[in-house]
């Protein structure tokens, strides 16, 4: 038995938990220590109590990692330790981070950086477009958009960082056989397909339940370098993931939403207590310069080539002056209908090439 199949074992015990194994790992040094040990010996550990000392001595009689590893291996999922290189380094800082993580797909050494993207179920078409957009933009960007692949706020996260051909991962509340909600299969697949990857802390046909979304949600916060809720009422599940990550030291974000609109009380109440107002990915860009510095400019960077441009984004972006340029001297400039001129605003937006300011005005970035 190596490292990580012991890992997956005590991980299989309901009565070990994260904390618990910190304190036997501190004693024994090793996971497989831990389940050879004695019950005498692990009941000497402090927080080890009779009940705990017991179910890790009987492992073999109630656990069957052989069954298990098959499982894993017959859904082609992989399993890393906290010892794992692609381990998420941020979520290693949290109190309980998870013993093991399940993932099927890959993960990459930009996952690290990441922000995750939550909200309601239950969502308006607002809410849908606006998540949507600000995480293509921020998958654009070179961030990893993590969510929960719940219905409503998180679909639309995935989708946008996959239409941006971003990372995103979606961390579940079940087992990977058990993805839930069902739905959502053909997204999970596309996700994982070299888009990213599906993270679970469950073995793997552990069935979703009120407990195990808490705890999926503190991953999806310690895993992040900062939330944000895009819409959500008073009673979402994504306040909550906005409390733990605030206790994680993690900035909090939220799209403002309708002031009538009971979807969006939970998110213009978190900013009404000091979350961060967010209109567009930038204003959550700033805050994260660190991780991703613009470079500074020099001879070689000054003339750096635009990125591939269609004939009208080109046509739009040669028509926006050196000042701040009016959307209707862009038209007349380019000879494009307003409708389309508007549309490739939007584009040469995300591509961070422009930027619109108030009363419709536009000028270059960079």
């Amino acid at each position: 038995m190596n490292a990580t199949e012991a890992c997956i074992a005590l991980n299989m015990l309901p009565t070990v938990g994260p904390v618990r194994l910190r304190k036997l790992l501190e004693v024994f040094q090793e996971p497989q220590q831990i389940l050879a040990a004695k019950r005498s010996e692990l009941r000497k550990v402090e927080g080890i109590g009779t009940e705990v000392a017991d179910q890790i001595s009987n492992w073999e009689s109630t656990t069957d990692l052989s069954a298990e590893l098959e499982r894993i291996r017959d859904f082609g999922a992989t399993v890393i330790t906290q010892e794992s290189p692609s381990y998420p380094r941020p979520l290693r800082e949290i109190h309980a981070p998870p013993i093991v993580l399940y993932v099927w797909g890959e993960l990459h050494e930009r996952d690290h950086h990441a922000i995750g993207v939550i909200g309601a179920r239950r969502t308006t078409h607002y809410g849908m477009e606006s998540a949507k957009k600000l995480a293509y933009q921020l998958a654009y960007a070179g961030l990893t958009v993590i969510s929960g692949l719940a219905r409503g706020i998180d679909t639309a996260a995935h989708q946008g960082a996959l239409a941006a051909k971003g990372r995103t991962i979606a961390v579940i509340g079940s087992g990977l056989a058990r993805l839930y909600p069902p739905e959502n299969a053909a997204l999970a697949e596309k996700i994982r397909s070299g888009n990213g990857a599906i993270v679970s802390e469950f073995s793997m046909d552990i069935e979703p339940d009120r407990q195990t979304f808490p705890m999926r949600n503190r991953i999806i916060s310690g895993w992040s370098h900062g939330i944000l809720v895009v819409e959500a009422g008073l009673n979402s599940g994504a306040l909550i993931t906005a409390a733990q990550a605030l206790e994680q030291g993690r900035s909090v974000y939220a799209v403002p939403g309708h002031i009538n609109a009971p979807s969006a009380m939970g998110s213009n109440r978190l900013i009404q207590q000091g979350a961060k107002l967010v209109m567009d990915a930038s204003d959550i860009l700033e805050d994260l310069e660190v991780l991703l510095p613009e470079a500074k400019p020099s001879p070689e960077t000054a003339a750096r080539p635009l990125p591939p441009l269609s004939d009208e984004e080109r046509r739009v972006y040669e028509a926006i002056e050196a000042a701040e340029t009016s959307i209707d001297d862009i038209a007349a400039r380019s000879e494009l209908p307003s409708a389309a001129v508007s549309s490739t605003l939007l584009q040469l937006e995300l591509k961070r090439l422009v930027k619109q300011l108030p009363g419709k005005y536009f000028v270059k970035l960079g």
